[in-house]
């Protein structure tokens, strides 16, 4: 018997963006909402921006979102300063321009500055689903005068921290938990987080980068070798 409701922390995200879902060959099968995918552990692809500065006294720091109060998913959380999935019909670093100049008012010339930085891949699961995450990462070098400000209505504002606090606030409960890998990536590639200050350094590393390639190859590669010692008892 169906439980009414079953679905509904899912499903409250519902926004008419979709997502495709590809094979293991990166053929796209189909295209299903975002909200949709956590039910079916579809792998989802998303493109985060650090937009920091490099402040005369107080060092390097970096622009943080405050989120809305009223989005779908994480409302109210603190966030990279963009972030955004990747849905039908865009590219990686398209996607990310155009995010940064709807969350960011960034200009297309400055965003065009983004550099690669790599990608971070991690499995969460919470009530609303599982979430296979794959986050292309971009690192922006914004003008020490450069205020970011909101226009799609999904940001009620940002703050600007040193690095060194960032560190604080990314581990309390008031920051979007699916962002934390991608500033936790930043202050290691930045010197911030290291073996001398973090005992389970290499850990963390590791799990920054979860093969998630493999949670969706196994069941065929173990299926191919059963089959093998099959014929070869035959």
């Amino acid at each position: 018997m169906m439980t009414k409701g079953l679905f509904s922390a899912a499903l409250k995200g519902w926004r008419n963006e979709c997502y495709e879902v590809m094979n293991t060959s990166n053929v796209s099968l189909l295209k299903m909402d975002r909200s949709a995918t956590s039910l079916f552990g579809i792998r989802n692809f998303g493109v985060e921006i650090n937009g920091y500065i490099k402040h005369p006294t107080k060092g390097l720091c970096i622009w943080l979102q405050h989120r809305s109060s009223t989005k779908q998913t994480w409302p109210d959380k603190w966030d990279n300063m963009v972030s955004g999935g990747v849905s039908v019909g865009y590219g990686i670093k398209e996607t990310a321009i155009k995010e940064a100049a709807e969350e960011a008012s960034i200009p297309e010339s400055l965003a065009q500055k983004i550099v690669s930085a790599g990608c971070v891949s991690f499995f969460f699961e919470s009530d609303r689903g599982l979430f296979p995450n794959t986050e292309f990462v971009f690192d922006l070098e914004l003008p020490l005068d450069f205020i970011p400000f909101n226009t799609d209505g999904e940001v009620q504002g940002f703050e600007l921290l040193p690095a060194a606090d960032c560190v604080e606030r990314v581990f309390s409960p008031d920051f979007k938990t699916t962002s934390c890998p991608v500033i936790i990536d930043f202050l290691i590639r930045h010197g911030y987080i290291s073996p001398e200050n973090e005992t389970k350094f290499t850990d963390v590393v590791e799990l920054l980068h979860v093969p998630l390639c493999n949670l969706f190859t196994y069941s065929r590669q173990a299926k191919t070798i059963e089959n093998g010692e099959q014929n070869g008892q035959k």
